[in-house]
């Protein structure tokens, strides 16, 4: 499908509304869309999404100024209606051959009324494409707008819905203004929230991101991380046990076991098949993770510490430890750190760590990292963001099926 996305301005311009932009164009174009952006200012960012400039969709154009200047005291001059019409031109041009037309904050905002206007005169006239007014900010509700709107033409077309337009707002509180602005029911109206790019936030590598991937672990609740290797004395079995057992109360739980095999005993291999068999008796073959049946040998440095970053907790079991580091590597990472009561961790973790016995029969552990976690509260909006607020999360489940939905041309 071909969609193009409207705004005054796009990448690499900073702005709350051109990294959305920025988003929805990347995630389209990963979809299989044909997609370009259409700005007064910007350059094309990524080589699969050609951008138009359009120098008057600029809000900042001297032209446009210059009109706004009038506008904001109550007076339409000449110019708006030739601007208006200059705009509407070059954008029926640069919308050729478009399917889906996505404006943001051009339908709601008054700094560029002769684009609006453009706008509204190309909506619904045959061969157009579908429209769809994202909502980021709204003029007609806003204090600090008030006082440049007036009644009457243009400044209505901000609070009127235009026939055959998707409406998008991009919070609860935004479709219950444009509710009231526009007359029109909630539920005509479809919330689409903002999201965060995961991968960027946490500098992650791209190994890290393939193995996210492949084991699906964003959608995890908890995720426990074991960042040890494959040996006997780390009582791994312990962890998968426990991890079955805190499935029963969460369900989406999942395990991280990041170290490959230890390179020294050549029992360690029949200890792993030990292991993996435990998992498959527990049917925990999507919820226990060993990257070492991903990438053998050791991993790097940046690969694990990307591990702490996406975690919830830390699970070390271990009968017998020399020192300990990532309990520190924890601590640094602000997990919250469950170990096992041995005098090298107890020296790290003092009363910061939450201890139990190597022996610990696995509903105690499980039951002390449920009771722990369900009272934090960094941990549910850790999660619920992992889940709900990631861009790939909010465009596999809202923006894709909105454009599928909005793809007919109006005939």
């Amino acid at each position: 499908m071909k969609v193009a996305l409207l705004h005054y301005s796009a990448p690499p311009v900073v702005g709350g509304v051109e990294s959305v932009l920025g988003h929805h164009a990347r995630l389209m174009a990963d979809a299989g869309h044909q997609v370009r952006l259409l700005a007064g200012r910007g350059e094309q960012v990524d080589p699969r999404v050609p951008f138009v400039q359009l120098p008057l969709a600029d809000s900042r154009h001297p032209d446009i100024l210059a009109v706004k200047e009038q506008l904001d005291k109550g007076q339409v001059p000449a110019e708006f209606a030739v601007l208006a019409e200059q705009l509407a031109a070059v954008l029926f041009e640069g919308l050729a051959g478009v399917d889906v037309l996505i404006a943001h904050n051009v339908c709601s905002l008054n700094k560029n009324l002769p684009l609006t206007a453009a706008l509204k005169q190309l909506s619904g006239q045959p061969g157009s494409p579908r429209l769809v007014c994202w909502h980021h900010d709204l003029a007609w509700t806003t204090p600090r707008y008030r006082a440049e709107l007036h009644g009457g033409y243009p400044w209505d077309l901000l609070r009127t819905a235009w026939p055959g337009v998707v409406q998008v707002a991009v919070s609860e509180l935004r479709r219950t203004e444009l509710s009231e602005l526009f007359g029109l029911a909630p539920e005509n109206i479809s919330v689409i929230p903002n999201g965060v790019d995961l991968a960027r936030f946490f500098k992650l590598e791209e190994q890290t991101q393939s193995f996210l991937q492949r084991l699906d672990l964003l959608d995890a609740e908890p995720i426990l991380l074991l960042p040890v290797r494959i040996t006997r004395r780390k009582n791994i079995e312990l962890a998968i046990r426990t991890l079955a057992a805190l499935r029963r109360k969460y369900p989406e739980a999942a395990l991280v076991v990041t170290g490959p095999l230890g390179p020294h005993n050549p029992a360690n291999v029949d200890y792993f098949a030990q292991l993996t068999a435990l998992r498959t008796e527990l049917d925990l073959q999507g919820a226990a993770h060993f990257l070492a049946e991903l990438h053998p040998g050791f991993l790097p440095d940046s690969v694990i510490f990307d591990f702490y970053q996406l975690a919830d907790a830390l699970l070390m079991p271990s009968r017998e430890e020399g020192f300990g580091i990532p309990i520190l590597e924890a601590g640094l990472a602000g997990l919250p750190v469950f170990c096992a009561d041995i005098l090298p961790l107890r020296a790290l973790g003092r009363e910061n760590a939450t201890y139990f016995s190597p022996d610990a029969g696995p509903e105690e552990l499980a039951s002390l990292i449920a009771a722990r976690l369900s009272t934090d509260q960094a941990f549910g909006l850790r999660v619920r963001t992992r889940k709900q607020f990631t861009w790939e999360q909010v465009y596999h489940w809202q923006i894709e099926p909105l454009i599928t939905q909005s793809g007919g041309r109006i005939l």
